[in-house]
C-alpha cells in the first residue's frame, strides 16, 4: 500500500482525463480500430507480396474511411481484393450509415425498455394481489377479533398481516437492505445510474413510498404536479419569489368549458427567479481536457445532469407575460404542458411523458427502415446505371487501367453517394468530362449523401405523409409522419423542422452557385477549360462546383484551373461540413446544454450587444408587445466560433510540422512543394473532400510523394477531420432513451422560462 501511493495522484489524473464512453468516443473507438485492423489485412494481401508499404497500406484505409479520398498509389495498380477492401470502407465509413445505425441502436434499446416496464408491471400487478390477499386475511382476523365479548367490549383491532410483501429490512450494520426485486424495480438497467426509478409507457406509476422520495426532486425543477395523470385544475407551475413566497400558475382554463391551456403565463411585480448558494460557484473539480470528447462547440463539462441554473433575480416593473405555446397543437395526444424552441416538451404529466416516448419510439421505428432502404437503393440504382453506362459507352477507359467497366461504374457510384471521390481510373473523372448522363448522375448521387441527404429525406417524408390515405386505419401511421416532421431533432440526427431545412437548401444553392460562376468566370481566357465544347464547360463547371466541397472528384486537372480558383476551393473544402452541421446544433434540443450557457458565463448575462436589443429588436417589442428573446444568431455564432477554433489550430499546426519534414523537397522543387500546395492538400484531407494538387509525373495525390511521417500525421488530420461534422455528445437523436433525458428537459423549460423573464427586463 505504500509503494502505490505515489502512483494515486498520476492515477487521479489519468482517471479525470480518460473521456466518458458517449456517441464521439464510440464512433472514435469504431474508426480507429477498424482502420488498424484494415491496414494490417490491406498490407498483407499485397501482389505482388508486401508491393504496397505498410504506410500507404494505413492511408489507403484511412483516406476510404473517413471518405477523404486522397490516395498515395494509383488505384488500378492494387488487385482486386484490396480495390473490394477499399470499396466496403467507403461503405461503412459513410455518415448514413453511422446514423441508420444508431437509430437501430435506440430502437432496439426502446424495445428493451418496454419489456423491462411489462415486467414491472407484471411484478406491481402481482405484488397488489398479494397485497389483496394479506388485506383479506388481515380483515378476516380482524373481523373474527371484533365480534363482541362478554359485556360487548371490543378488542384493539388486529396488526395487518404483510408476509406475501416483500418487506425492505435492516441489516446487522442498520441499513435498509430491499428486496431483489425491489433493487430491480429502483435501478434503472438501461439508462445512466442518475435515473432513480421508471415509468410506465402504459400508464402505471410508482408506489406511494417511491412518490415521497421522488417529490422533492421534482418540486426542484419547479414542478408540483403529483405522480400520475392529474387533472387539469391539478396542473399547477409553482415558482418563489425572494420572501419565500409561492407563486402558482394554474395551467387549466379559467373556464371549465374551455380544454385550451392558456398562451401566456404572467408574473407579478414581485417575481423574481433565483438559485441556491450552493450554486453560485463551480464544482472545485471541474477542469478541462485537451481534446474534448463531447464534440464540436459543446463545453468539457455539457451532460444532461442536475445542473446550476444560473438564474439571476429579476426586479419586475408591473406583469410580465411569456408566450408558451401549447403542446397539445403538436402531438398526436391530448396534452397540459408546453413546447419551446427545438421541440422541447416541458411541464408534463408522467403519462404525457410517456406517451411522447411511444410517439418517438413510433417515429424511430418508422426510420430504422427508411434510412436502410435510402441508404440501399441509391447506391444500388446508382452502380445499376452508371455501371451499364460505362459498360456500354466507355468500356475502353476502363480496359485502359485493366479494369472492368461494370466495376468502374459500380466503384464510382457508391464513391460519389458517399463522398468519397476515389476512383479507380487513375484520371479520375478527366475521361467522362463529356459524358452527360455520368456527369448528372453522380452529381445528384454526390448531393442524395451528404449535403442535400436531411433535404431529401424530408422531402421523403413529407411525399408520404401527403399520399398516406385518409382512412381510419392509417390513422397511426399518419400521426408518426407528423410527428417526425414537426419534431425530427428528437428522433434522428440528419433530418430537420422546416424552417432548417429550408435554410440549408438556401446555403447549399448559394454556395454550390458561388462555386459554379466562379469556375465560369475565372477561367475566362484559360484555353484548358475554353477549349472545352461550351455546353460540356458549363456542364463541368457545375459537376466541379458540387464535388468540391465533398465529393472528391475532378472533372478536370486541378493545377490547370487559376490559382484565383484553387484559393477558393481551399476555402470551400475547410467550411464544406459547416452548413449541415451548424444546422444540427442548433435545431439540438440540448442546445444551450452543450454551449454551457447553464454554467456561470458572466457573459451570457451581461447586457452588452451579445444580448441587448438594438433598435429594431425593440421596435418588434413594442410592436409585437412580447419581450426580447435571445437571437438564434447568438447561437450560430458560438458554435462558428468554437468550430473554426476546433479546425484552425489542427490545420495550422499539421502545415507546419509536414513544411519541416518536407524542406528538403521545398528546397530542391519549391514550385512542386510549395506552402500552398501543403495547405490545399491538408485541408483536403481534413474536410474529407479528397481533390488534390497532384504531381506533374504521377496520377496519384500529391501528398503519394510526402515521406513516411507526413502521411501519418495527414491520417490523424483525416480523423480528425471526419468528427467534425458530428452531433455533440448530448443530442437527443444519439441519446439512450431514458427518464433522466425527461428530467433535464423539464429543467431545461424552467431555466428557459426565467432566463427569458431576466432578458426581458435588459432594454
Amino acid at each position: 500500500m505504500a509503494l502505490a501511493a505515489p502512483l494515486r495522484p498520476v492515477a487521479r489524473i489519468v482517471r479525470r482525463n480518460i473521456p466518458t464512453l458517449n456517441f464521439i468516443t464510440l464512433h472514435y473507438i469504431y474508426f480507429v480500430t477498424t482502420c488498424l485492423v484494415f491496414s494490417a489485412i490491406f498490407w498483407g494481401i499485397s501482389t505482388p507480396e508486401k508491393s504496397v508499404g505498410y504506410t500507404d497500406s494505413l492511408f489507403l484505409v484511412v483516406s476510404a474511411m473517413t471518405l477523404a479520398g486522397l490516395n498515395t498509389v494509383n488505384l488500378s495498380t492494387l488487385n482486386t481484393m484490396q480495390q473490394v477492401m477499399l470499396f466496403f470502407l467507403i461503405i461503412i465509413g459513410s455518415a448514413i450509415f453511422v446514423s441508420a445505425f444508431v437509430v437501430l441502436v435506440r430502437k432496439k434499446t426502446f424495445e428493451r425498455r418496454f419489456e423491462y416496464i411489462a415486467g414491472l408491471r407484471h411484478y406491481r400487478h402481482d405484488s397488489e394481489k398479494g397485497h389483496i390477499r394479506s388485506a383479506s386475511r388481515s380483515r378476516h382476523v380482524t373481523e373474527t377479533a371484533a365480534r363482541p365479548l362478554d359485556g360487548g367490549i371490543q378488542p384493539e383491532p388486529a396488526v395487518q398481516d404483510t408476509t406475501d410483501v416483500e418487506p425492505e429490512h435492516a441489516n446487522a450494520t442498520g441499513d435498509v437492505v430491499r428486496s431483489p426485486t425491489r433493487q430491480a424495480y429502483d435501478t434503472d438497467i438501461l439508462m445512466s445510474p442518475s435515473s432513480s426509478h421508471e415509468t410506465n409507457f402504459a400508464g402505471n406509476h410508482m408506489s406511494d413510498s417511491d412518490e415521497l422520495h421522488e417529490r422533492p426532486r421534482l418540486a426542484n425543477l419547479g414542478l408540483s404536479t403529483p405522480f400520475g395523470p392529474p387533472s387539469e385544475q391539478d396542473r399547477t407551475i409553482t415558482y418563489c419569489n425572494d420572501a419565500g413566497h409561492e407563486i402558482k400558475v394554474n395551467q387549466a382554463a379559467s373556464s371549465k368549458a374551455s380544454t385550451r391551456v392558456p398562451e401566456h403565463i404572467t408574473f407579478g411585480p414581485e417575481t423574481y427567479f433565483r438559485k441556491e448558494k450552493s450554486e453560485l460557484s463551480p464544482s472545485r473539480h471541474s477542469h478541462h481536457r485537451f481534446m474534448s470528447m463531447q464534440g464540436v462547440g459543446a463545453r468539457s463539462n455539457a451532460s444532461i445532469r442536475r445542473r446550476p441554473t444560473n438564474a439571476s433575480g429579476v426586479s419586475v416593473d408591473g406583469n410580465l407575460e411569456i408566450p408558451l405555446e401549447s403542446a397539445d397543437r403538436h402531438l398526436p395526444f391530448p396534452s397540459a404542458g408546453f413546447v419551446s424552441r427545438n421541440s422541447q416538451f416541458h411541464h408534463l404529466s408522467d403519462k404525457e411523458r410517456d406517451e411522447l416516448g411511444g410517439c418517438e419510439y413510433r417515429a424511430i421505428q418508422f426510420l430504422s427502415w427508411v434510412v436502410p432502404a435510402y441508404f440501399v437503393l441509391w447506391q444500388l440504382l446508382g452502380c445499376l446505371g452508371i455501371g451499364a453506362y460505362v459498360a456500354s459507352n466507355k468500356p475502353s477507359v476502363a480496359r485502359e487501367n485493366g479494369l472492368n467497366p461494370w466495376w468502374v461504374g459500380s466503384f464510382n457510384a457508391v464513391s460519389a453517394f458517399n463522398n468519397s471521390g476515389m476512383s479507380l481510373l487513375d484520371a479520375n473523372m478527366v475521361a467522362f468530362q463529356t459524358s452527360i448522363y455520368m456527369l448528372i448522375t453522380m452529381g445528384l448521387l454526390i448531393l442524395a449523401g451528404n449535403t442535400c441527404y436531411p433535404v431529401f429525406l424530408r422531402l421523403i417524408v413529407w411525399t408520404m405523409l401527403k399520399l398516406v390515405p385518409k382512412a381510419k386505419q392509417w390513422d397511426d401511421f399518419r400521426e408518426t409522419l407528423q410527428f417526425l416532421l414537426e419534431h425530427p431533432r428528437r428522433c434522428y440526427t440528419n433530418m430537420f423542422p422546416s424552417r432548417h431545412t429550408w435554410w440549408l437548401l438556401s446555403s447549399v444553392i448559394c454556395l454550390n452557385g458561388i462555386d459554379w460562376a466562379a469556375f465560369e468566370i475565372l477561367n475566362l481566357g484559360n484555353e484548358a477549360i475554353t477549349s472545352l465544347p461550351a455546353g460540356i464547360e458549363v456542364l463541368d463547371g457545375l459537376f466541379q462546383a458540387l464535388a468540391v466541397r465533398s465529393g472528391g472528384f475532378y472533372v478536370v486537372p486541378i493545377p490547370t484551373v487559376r490559382i484565383s480558383l484553387q484559393v477558393l476551393y481551399v476555402i470551400m473544402m475547410y467550411i464544406s461540413v459547416y452548413p449541415v452541421v451548424i444546422t444540427m446544433r442548433n435545431s439540438n434540443i440540448y442546445e444551450e446544454r452543450s454551449l454551457g450557457i447553464y454554467d456561470d458565463d458572466p457573459g451570457y448575462e451581461r447586457p452588452d450587444r451579445a444580448t441587448k436589443p438594438g433598435y429594431f429588436g425593440r421596435l418588434r417589442r413594442t410592436v409585437t408587445e412580447r419581450p426580447f428573446e435571445q437571437s438564434r444568431s447568438h447561437f450560430v455564432q458560438q458554435q462558428l466560433r468554437a468550430q473554426l477554433s476546433h479546425d484552425l489550430w489542427v490545420i495550422v499546426i499539421a502545415v507546419f510540422i509536414i513544411m519541416i519534414i518536407e524542406g528538403n523537397n521545398f528546397a530542391q522543387n519549391p514550385a512542386t512543394f510549395s506552402v500552398f500546395n501543403v495547405i490545399f492538400e491538408t485541408v483536403s484531407g481534413y474536410g474529407c473532400v479528397g481533390i488534390s494538387i497532384g504531381l506533374p509525373d504521377q496520377a496519384y495525390s500529391f501528398s503519394g510523394s510526402w515521406h513516411k511521417l507526413s502521411k501519418l500525421i495527414l491520417c490523424a488530420v483525416m480523423i480528425r477531420g471526419r468528427h467534425r461534422g458530428l452531433p455533440v455528445a448530448i443530442d437527443k437523436a444519439v441519446l439512450l432513451p431514458g427518464e433522466h433525458l425527461g428530467e433535464a428537459e423539464e429543467e431545461d423549460g424552467q431555466i428557459r422560462l426565467s432566463r427569458t423573464v431576466s432578458r426581458g427586463r435588459v432594454v
